[in-house]
């Protein structure tokens, strides 16, 4: 049986270009799927930073598209095999990939990311003869009209999955940049790209994809009700039988404490000892107190209303009663972050804050702190407390998402080995309690241990979901499966 073929379209991908958890999920899960014989290519836009680290580059394809001239390179980063959208005109713009220097979207967004999904289009019906998809896998609302352009083709096409990873970016743009996208007229409609009087990215990719996945089980569940589904939620539940939750991993290789070179202490279950020489070079790194018996809560996060930490903010009056200290390093919210900022000044030595993002100081939070905190009012998956797990770093999390299914609450411990703390109502109090409950589990290390250990010992990595998703290409390949694509779709 030859392998799947499959192609990945992605508008980020680690370690090439990041902004979050998109990135990882792209950049990892390709790789690990290779042991369950899927040959996976990934579709990425030609930015500055992907075009400095491709390798090999061969020029596949060369056309005018959207405005201007595009090629389509094939290379590689590592272990990943890659088709890279090399179009100037879109996306050769330093810095994050979606805003302008000035923190807003990019006025042609729309038309940037059509084009990716355009090119996936083109692959699928086999413009790049060499490698012609059983199925494209789209990542969020930046590839989800590939599914869209392949309908409306008229043209036989392979199979197709669509991932949300967080279903509040929607990509909604208004209905005149239809013709400038190359979609029909027809599909401005209730069963198309229309989505309350906008044309729908996201709502296109959920209307016509064979399988829609998303990146937990809980998520699942939660996108389909009025609260969760923010808009779609009818629709997600139409599709029900088709949207399955498949829990993110981590790449174990990037996230192992025994080898991690950003780390000064490297260690182990075996070894977990040496972790507190990584909490000292912390504290030393922020100016803390270095102090072994105070609690040291870390978080690495946006600083948004999603993430709740403004529900955090008014925590700290009770951390530094406590005794706690904290250390964030993020960036969002202005007003949040004069918030911690002001926080840190006024108690330099339980408190301080770094604005932005530092990845080797990401590794070091997780190595360092003794509790990761991630209070988010919704959370599809989370990454952060999966990397805490691997790090023996404890989770303080809200039960959301895919926070609900990695993190097993102390009290829940006659079911499962613990391996944190969740609150389950997302407001200030609950959080507060929490810490207090986390902070007495810490002076008893005959409690607190075992919590570390658990979670060293669970299986964060790709390997099982990876499992999940060749069998989900494999179940939707199958010829006997092929019903009409539209099944459960609202009409």
């Amino acid at each position: 049986m030859r392998p799947v073929r499959v192609l990945s379209v992605a508008s980020e991908i680690y370690p090439l270009i990041k902004t979050g958890g998109l990135a990882d999920v792209a950049g990892a899960l390709p790789v690990a799927l290779k042991d369950y014989d899927v040959d996976t290519r990934t579709l990425v836009p030609g930015y500055p930073a992907v075009m400095e680290s491709v390798q090999r580059t061969e020029q596949l394809l060369e056309w005018p598209f959207f405005g201007g001239a595009a090629r389509l390179l094939s290379g590689c980063s590592g272990p990943l095999d890659l088709f890279v959208l090399d179009a100037p005109h879109l996306f050769a713009r330093p810095g994050n990939p979606y805003l302008t220097p000035e923190g807003t979207d990019w006025p042609d967004n729309a038309r940037r990311f059509a084009a990716l999904a355009r090119m996936a289009w083109n692959i699928g019906i086999g413009a790049v003869p060499s490698f012609v998809p059983d199925v494209i896998h789209s990542h969020d609302w930046q590839a989800a009209l590939t599914p869209a352009y392949l309908h409306y083709s008229g043209q036989p096409w392979p199979r197709t999955v669509l991932t949300v990873h967080n279903l509040a970016y929607q990509g909604r743009f208004p209905p005149q940049i239809l013709e400038e996208i190359d979609l029909p007229p027809q599909s401005f409609a209730m069963d198309g790209v229309e989505f309350y009087g906008s044309v729908g990215f996201l709502k296109a990719g959920l209307q016509f994809a064979d399988r829609i996945t998303t990146v937990s089980p809980t998520y699942a569940k939660e996108i389909q009700t009025e609260d969760g589904g923010m808009g779609l939620g009818g629709l997600l539940h139409s599709r029900s039988a088709r949207l399955h939750g498949i829990l993110n991993g981590i790449d174990t290789t990037v996230w192992n404490p025994e080898t991690d070179p950003a780390i000064p202490y490297r260690f182990n279950s075996a070894k977990l000892d040496d972790r507190s020489l990584n909490k000292t070079a912390l504290q030393h790194r922020f100016g803390l107190e270095l102090s072994s018996p105070a609690l040291l809560l870390g978080v690495v996060s946006r600083l948004s209303w999603q993430k709740g930490l403004d529900l955090l903010a008014e925590c700290i009056p009770s951390l530094l009663e406590e005794g706690m200290q904290l250390v964030l390093l993020g960036t969002g919210d202005t007003e949040l972050q004069a918030q911690f900022h002001a926080a840190a000044h006024s108690h330099p030595k339980q408190v301080s804050v770094l604005i932005g993002y530092d990845e080797d100081l990401a590794h070091l939070i997780q190595a360092g702190s003794d509790a990761i905190v991630v209070p988010s009012r919704f959370e599809p998956c989370g990454l952060t407390q999966l990397c805490a797990l691997r790090y023996g770093a404890v989770p303080i999390v809200s039960s959301v998402g895919g926070l609900e299914d990695t993190v097993v609450d102390v009290a829940d411990e006659a079911l499962r080995p613990a391996t944190g703390f969740k609150f389950s109502s997302v407001v200030h109090k609950p959080l507060a309690d929490t810490l207090v409950r986390a902070n007495a589990f810490f002076r008893d290390r005959s409690k607190w241990r075992p919590l570390q250990l658990n979670g060293m010992s669970t299986d964060v990595s790709w390997r099982r979901s990876a499992k999940q998703y060749a069998q989900l290409y494999r179940d939707i390949c199958d010829p006997s499966a092929a019903r009409s694509r539209n099944e459960g779709s609202t009409r």
